[in-house]
């Protein structure tokens, strides 16, 4: 793979540790996890990687200023402020939702690091995005605007990078099974397998997306990002895995299949997830390991994507206790 202009953020490689009492506890086959909620910047996750590649060329284009959005406890958002603070950029961020009367999780971090916020609805977070972007454009602070969950071709190569560096790492499970929404990380890790031949089964639990729409967005930016990185490859959506079977009431709202995962790996693993990405897509994982559908003999890898800070957000406080 093509070499790409990147900041050196993160701690890498994260490690791979086995999860043997939950693996004896669900029967099923041999459990491990890549420990990306590691990656060393404000509270770790997966977005740090992708900020690498970002961030790089934003610097590359003299920005000053680094303008993203998401939800109110968005982990992107929050490794986004972080990263712009450590290379002395202001960061701008649009948040969908309601403005809590505290801040908690994610949004207490995202101040701290001193981002500036941005408040939309969800039905204009696009609109707003693009409106911050143009202000700050006009102000003369030179702003990048990153996308969503970092998702493009430039984001998604750091996860092509990542499964090299799994590779590398010596470890070959027949699964690797992790959060997908934003459609990055997946196609990341689809055009790095077919890009280092890595032979193991790339499934995107989606936590949000219907899947015929998650399979096409994935193909399209697993072609792009192999373009980008040197080696052109078109990937169609019947290629690409997605489980969309534990959407529950929608996103952000956490359910009790969502919280048994968070328990029973803090329980059995004393490893934290998020509840409703990292949460979510464990749950469905231990269902379908309940369910038979991974082999006993086989080696499943939860990729853990971080997401840590929003255990501690007000909105999913009650429900966690609630066990």
């Amino acid at each position: 793979m093509k070499n790409l202009p990147r900041i050196h953020l993160a701690h890498l490689p994260t490690p791979v540790d086995e999860l043997p009492r939950l693996s004896a506890h669900l029967g099923g086959p041999q459990m491990l996890i890549k420990r990306d909620d590691q990656t060393g910047l404000a509270f770790g996750g997966n977005k740090t990687r992708k900020l690498e590649y970002l961030l790089a060329e934003a610097q590359s284009l003299g920005a000053r200023t680094v303008i993203t959005g998401g939800a109110i406890q968005s982990n992107h958002c929050r490794q986004t402020a972080a990263a712009a603070a450590r290379l002395g950029l202001d960061c701008i961020l649009v948040l969908g939702g309601d403005r809590p009367p505290e801040p908690s999780g994610n949004l207490l971090l995202d101040l701290l690091f001193g981002a500036e916020i941005v408040w939309t609805q969800m039905s204009e977070r696009d609109a707003t995005l693009q409106a911050t972007y143009e202000t700050a454009k006009e102000a003369g602070r030179k702003p990048y605007l990153v996308p969503y969950g970092g998702s493009n071709p430039v984001g998604a190569s750091a996860y092509a990078f990542a499964i090299e560096e799994l590779v590398d790492q010596g470890v070959n499970p027949d699964w690797v099974v992790f959060a997908s929404s934003s459609a990055g990380t997946q196609a990341g890790m689809v055009a790095g397998a077919h890009l280092t031949s890595f032979e193991g089964n790339i499934l995107g639990m989606s936590v949000d997306e219907h899947e015929d729409d998650l399979k096409a967005r994935v193909a399209g930016l697993a072609s792009e990002t192999a373009a980008h990185l040197g080696q052109p490859t078109t990937f169609t959506p019947d290629q690409i895995l997605v489980n969309a079977d534990y959407l529950g009431e929608g996103y952000g709202i956490m359910n009790a299949q969502d919280r048994e995962a968070v328990h029973l790996f803090a329980k059995f693993e004393g490893i934290l997830f998020d509840p409703v990405y990292t949460g979510r897509a464990a749950g469905g994982m231990i269902d379908l390991i309940r369910k038979g559908f991974f082999s006993k003999d086989e080696t499943v890898l939860f990729w853990h994507t971080g997401g840590t800070p929003a255990l501690l957000a007000d909105k999913y406080r009650a429900v966690l206790e609630d066990s």
